[in-house]
């Protein structure tokens, strides 16, 4: 398989979409339980809560789950546990998984919450919906919500016609598998969906956020990426519209800015050691302007509290 094919961190534009537009994953995904929410009211994501019940999930994996505070038409508080599974091939332990979460929630916060999970594998046989045992004087079924992306390729039609803008994220999920191994064919629709966002008549921020998206799962081998740039600008450029400030901030200088990212923290670790996770996140945080300017700036460097004067007179 060809290395354009994948990122490592696949689940950071799906954590980033379904926080932007929330309530729209809900409609498009779960409409039932979506139409017991007050969506008038506002809704919170409890992220502090999400990694106390996490503590023990396996390192490596790849998921990206949200709770989600919501308020019931009644009146009532709900919770939602929502879970993007985004591995390449079924997972047997991911049931389990599913109620443990919950079970979790609700021994540490005595709350119950409703379980939904978004499957983004390609396995059509593959469809978990519950977790049971059976026993003489015992016994648990544990069901939970779930859709499979994949059997929106026989309702591609449906998602041309939508705006809502998960139609966009699942035609831009479904055209990355199809293109696994035709890079050309996988150019051609990334530029097709990306032009549809204005076809669509979308404003500025819509188009970023769903561009974005777009561009971090149709990843281009770096030939085709550079063409696809020099298309695009040109027709940003026709239709006088340059809401993506002509690519190569989010595209190349992302592309530019990683790697810059991974070369810091090289130097740093091999001068310092090991550096916290805290500290590596403060680094992946710096603009590329910065990263060059700590390049230069960590020669100088003799001891830890160096890096953390430097970091701290750039948030000054």
């Amino acid at each position: 398989m060809t290395n354009y094919s994948e990122r490592a961190d696949f689940d950071s534009p799906w954590k980033e979409i379904i926080e932007a537009y929330f309530p729209q994953a809900m409609h498009f995904f779960f409409p039932e339980t979506s139409a017991l929410i007050d969506w008038e009211r506002p809704y919170e994501f409890l992220d502090k809560e999400l990694q106390q019940i996490a503590r023990e999930a396996e390192q490596g994996k790849r998921y990206a789950d949200q709770l989600v505070k919501v308020w019931q038409t009644q009146g009532e508080e709900l919770w939602l546990l929502v879970h993007v599974e985004i591995q390449a091939q079924k997972e047997d332990n991911f049931p389990k998984r599913m109620f443990t979460y919950n079970f979790r929630i609700f021994d540490r916060f005595d709350r119950p919450a409703i379980s939904l999970a978004i499957l983004c594998d390609p396995n059509r046989e593959w469809r978990p919906s519950n977790y049971s045992y059976n026993y003489p004087n015992t016994r648990l079924t544990f069901e939970f919500g779930s859709i499979k992306l994949l059997d929106y390729e026989n309702r591609f039609h449906e998602l041309e016609n939508s705006d809502n803008p998960f139609a966009t994220v699942v035609m831009a999920h479904l055209k990355t598998q199809q293109t696994r191994s035709s890079p050309e064919q996988r150019k051609i629709w990334k530029f097709s969906l990306i032009r549809r966002l204005y076809d669509l008549g979308l404003g500025e921020q819509d188009i970023r956020n769903l561009y974005r998206f777009i561009d971090w799962v149709m990843i281009l081998p770096k030939a085709l990426e550079n063409q696809f740039w020099e298309e695009f600008k040109q027709f940003e450029q026709e239709r006088t519209m340059r809401y993506v400030t002509t690519g190569e901030r989010i595209g190349y200088e992302r592309g530019k800015q990683e790697g810059e990212q991974q070369l810091i923290l090289r130097l740093l670790q091999r001068r310092m050691g090991e550096l916290s996770p805290e500290l590596q996140e403060r680094i992946k945080s710096l603009s590329l302007n910065q990263l060059e300017t700590l390049g230069e700036a960590l020669l100088d460097f003799t001891a830890m509290e160096d890096l953390l004067n430097w970091l701290q007179n750039q948030s000054a």
